[in-house]
């Protein structure tokens, strides 16, 4: 029912070469490589870079294999036979979550879903708020899992409140480097400096972005957007950049105090951010979806209580 070329997107994505693609088609290389030229010429650009070693998805390719592989899944769902006994809660959950850094909340709300409905298959992932959101919004994941504030632009999404006790964030910066050494630092000291952001939106993005803006600074040329935290520290420990931590994981952590100073005086990042789960809001989500949103709001409240 789907056009045939979508298959060969996702083939090529997956196999990761035009050759090794079309052998897994079951089709000739030329008819694979057709396929996709044709269908870039549709769309107006290309989904691959063709290279001597294979075919490398582009960014606004590798959204389009997404949606493909969705679209490709969801008319596989919805043309199978049902079963008279068949379990609602089967199948892949598709999770996204945004800082990255938050996938640790996800542990008992999972272990939880998995032991009420063993037949749910997990597929969880952590990006920054951008990647996540276009995920969403295509439907190439079924939930979200990310701060309110960022998902609140956005009115083709539903968020369902998640109210964990989150700590507030804290700026560090290595030993040894210059701001410590400044008496009184201000907003216009800090904006000598590069920043390492979790994400390029709220509730980092936009405070940090307005910063270099306030002082006349192309802020495209200071921001730093990685959400891996070892990568953070390590761009923190050997450059003159600023970072980004939550107060509380800095305040437990001997190692992290050994080699990194939090800076005082900066509250501008200091209030706690609540989280959500967002789903898209057209379609009604799925019962598993349904289940891990009402089990991560009843773990958050019970950590809060």
């Amino acid at each position: 029912m789907l056009d045939t070329r979508l298959n060969h997107v996702v083939a090529v994505a997956r196999a990761g070469s035009f050759t090794a693609a079309a052998g897994v088609v079951g089709v000739t290389q030329s008819a694979i490589t057709r396929s996709i030229a044709d269908i870039e010429r549709q769309i107006g650009y290309s989904i691959f870079v063709r290279t001597p070693r294979g075919a490398i998805l582009t960014e606004q390719g590798r959204d389009f294999a997404e949606r493909a592989q969705k679209l490709i899944e969801d008319t596989q769902d919805l043309l199978q036979r049902p079963q008279g006994n068949e379990d609602a809660y089967a199948g892949v959950l598709r999770i996204g979550v945004c800082p990255a850094s938050m996938e640790f909340r996800l542990m008992d709300p999972l272990a939880q879903l998995l032991r009420k409905h063993p037949s749910v298959r997990l597929d969880v992932s952590g990006s920054t708020f951008e990647r996540v959101v276009q995920q969403l919004r295509n439907g190439a994941i079924d939930v979200a899992l990310g701060f309110d504030a960022a998902f609140a632009d956005w009115p083709d999404l539903r968020r369902h409140p998640v109210t964990f006790e989150t700590d507030s964030a804290a700026l560090f910066v290595r030993r040894g480097h210059p701001l410590l050494d400044v008496r009184r630092p201000t907003l216009k000291t800090l904006a000598n400096f590069d920043f390492v952001s979790p994400s390029d939106s709220r509730p980092y993005g936009a405070v940090i972005r307005a910063l270099y803006e306030d002082c006349g600074i192309d802020w495209r040329k200071r921001i730093h957007v990685v959400d891996f935290f070892p990568i953070v520290k390590k761009i923190v420990a050997t450059t003159d950049a600023v970072g980004i931590i939550m107060a509380g994981v800095a305040d437990r952590s001997a190692s992290f105090r050994s080699q990194f100073a939090v800076l005082d005086g900066f509250d501008f990042l200091s209030t706690p951010s609540p989280m959500c789960c967002a789903v898209r809001a057209r379609w009604e989500a799925r019962p598993a979806a349904r289940a891990f949103i009402a089990l991560m709001q009843g773990d958050a409240r019970r950590k809060s209580a």
